[in-house]
């Protein structure tokens, strides 16, 4: 009796899910921690995509108002942090400002320099989207112990402060 290999497909995972290839149908226990950190960043994406959509924003829209929910930015400090040049910038501030969401201002004492504050329909903006994304990140880690909990946050804590080139934190 002559015994054949059983021969594997690689389809596209299910909508929603990371990743395909070697960890398609993996055991969570089994998984490596690469593929853990890209399955959970692209849940964490997910939930900011839904999120900024559902408040008719974009994610990158999103993001800039709630870096802006801790006060003024100068355009180059956020160029910085988004890690864009500052004509890229411009472009995402044009739409803010269109939208009423965000406005430039000058600095006092610099006249060349720009800062950027949110409107107060971008405050209230800022404010349900970081409110609704952070119920749902929270509800991520729900079923885990409050050591768990601690830990994961103290390890994500220590991983990105030994990085070294975290950019300013931003409130989700």
């Amino acid at each position: 009796m002559t015994r054949t290999k059983p021969t594997t497909t690689t389809t596209p995972p299910p909508e929603g899910q990371a990743c395909a290839g070697p960890c398609a149908g993996m055991n969570d226990t089994e998984m490596d921690i690469p593929t853990a950190l890209v399955r959970l960043t692209a849940l964490v994406q997910g939930v900011y995509a839904r999120a900024s959509e559902r408040h008719g924003l974009t994610p990158v829209q999103a993001r800039l108002l709630c870096v802006l929910l801790s006060g003024p930015r100068g355009m180059a400090d956020l160029a910085q942090c988004f890690g864009v040049e500052k004509a890229a910038l411009t472009g995402l501030m044009d739409r803010a400002e269109r939208r009423g969401l965000a406005q430039r201002s000058s600095v006092p004492g610099d006249r060349r320099a720009l800062q950027v504050t949110l409107t107060e329909a971008g405050h209230q903006a800022a404010t349900a989207f970081h409110t609704e994304v952070n119920a749902e990140l929270t509800h991520l880690t729900s079923s885990l112990t409050e050591d768990d909990r601690e830990h994961l946050r103290t390890t994500m804590a220590e991983i990105i402060t030994k990085c070294g080139t975290a950019p300013t934190p931003a409130r989700h």
